[in-house]
């Protein structure tokens, strides 16, 4: 039992790169993939996909705002909502990528080139939908990168933090503060099932140095990150609009392929489809389902629990104090920029 507990305790709160004990580290790896095999794979898919019911599909007269529209999951979502009739706004950083994908659309594919590391540049982007008068129906923060290294933008933020979690803040709360958003809209935030593994810790959240930085460990933090900011967010809204958290399950998309090769080496028969992975995005925005008062994330159309292991749901600060978190952080760029 001891030893069973030592290993979970590492799978929830993740050892750092300098830990000495790799023989441990790989057995909670091996641990946790293990535990959530059959639910995020295509066997998960499969077997969820025997209960879905058909429903209404067309996107006639609504504007999507999807966010990392270049490629993979978001550019899944980018198609497939502009082939249901959708308006989409597709933002994201590369220009060439974005004019990749809206070559083959109409003039109800609209790229929106931005850097999502970049807090003022994501205040640009709040301010040009505003001007252009966007009433969004669906927004979907889906952005997200897992680095290898610690890097600081150049206003002096970790840049995983802010791209994983901070732009979605800053981009959401505006859009929200300057009314953009069409009467019973939804917000859906991509999380990420490495969210079971890790706790809501704000410092080590949004680290300021690169000491025993481990990109993996923050990257499953601003997953779960999003989790409680949902909440946050559906507390405030009072049902509009309609905040979801949910995630793709394993995807094979480029951004697996970079930042971990070893996982997708092993599991790649079994990922899933960047459209597979689209599916429970696609469905909440056009559904929009009542958010659940206890929370919970979204998977294969399903409302599974936000936690997995005893000690993620322990001595967490609250979804109000990472609301405040995060309000703090985005005030303190504006006022360095001054």
């Amino acid at each position: 039992m001891r030893f069973a507990h030592a290993i979970e305790r590492t799978v929830v709160l993740p050892i750092r790169s300098n830990d000495p004990d790799p023989m441990l580290r790989a057995l909670a790896s091996l641990f946790f993939y293990t535990r959530f095999f059959t639910r995020f794979s295509r066997v998960g898919l499969r077997q969820r996909q025997r209960d879905w019911q058909a429903y209404p599909e067309r996107l006639d007269g609504q504007t999507w705002l999807i966010t990392g529209a270049s490629g993979g999951i978001g550019a899944a979502i980018a198609r497939i909502a502009h082939a249901r009739g959708a308006r989409v706004l597709a933002a994201a950083r590369s220009g060439d990528k974005l004019a990749s994908l809206v070559r083959a659309a109409d003039t109800k594919m609209v790229p929106l080139q931005v850097d999502f590391s970049s807090i003022s540049d994501t205040r640009r982007l709040v301010q040009d939908l505003s001007a252009r008068n966007e009433r969004i129906d669906v927004l979907v923060n889906n952005v997200g990168v897992l680095l290898d290294r610690f890097e600081l933008t150049a206003e002096g933020l970790e840049t995983s933090f802010v791209t994983n979690l901070l732009s979605h803040f800053v981009l959401t709360e505006g859009l929200h503060a300057a009314a953009r958003f069409a009467h019973g809209a939804a917000v859906i935030n991509m999380s990420s099932g490495g969210m079971y593994g890790s706790p809501l810790r704000l410092a080590e959240m949004a680290a300021n140095n690169g000491q025993d930085y481990d990109g993996m460990a923050a990257y499953a933090m601003h997953k779960r990150a999003q989790v409680e900011l949902t909440r946050a967010w559906n507390r405030r809204w009072q049902g509009s609009p309609r905040g979801y958290a949910m995630h793709p399950g394993w995807a094979d998309t480029a951004g697996v392929q970079t930042a971990l090769p070893w996982f997708r080496a092993t599991l790649r028969t079994q990922l899933r489809s960047s459209e597979d992975s689209a599916d429970t995005a696609l469905w909440l925005g056009t559904t929009r389902p009542s958010p659940a008062s206890a929370g919970g994330i979204w998977l294969d159309r399903v409302l599974d629990p936000e936690h997995a292991f005893a000690l993620t749901r322990k001595a967490t600060p609250t979804a109000d104090d990472l609301y405040a978190f995060l309000a703090s952080k985005s005030a303190s760029v504006r006022e360095n920029a001054k």
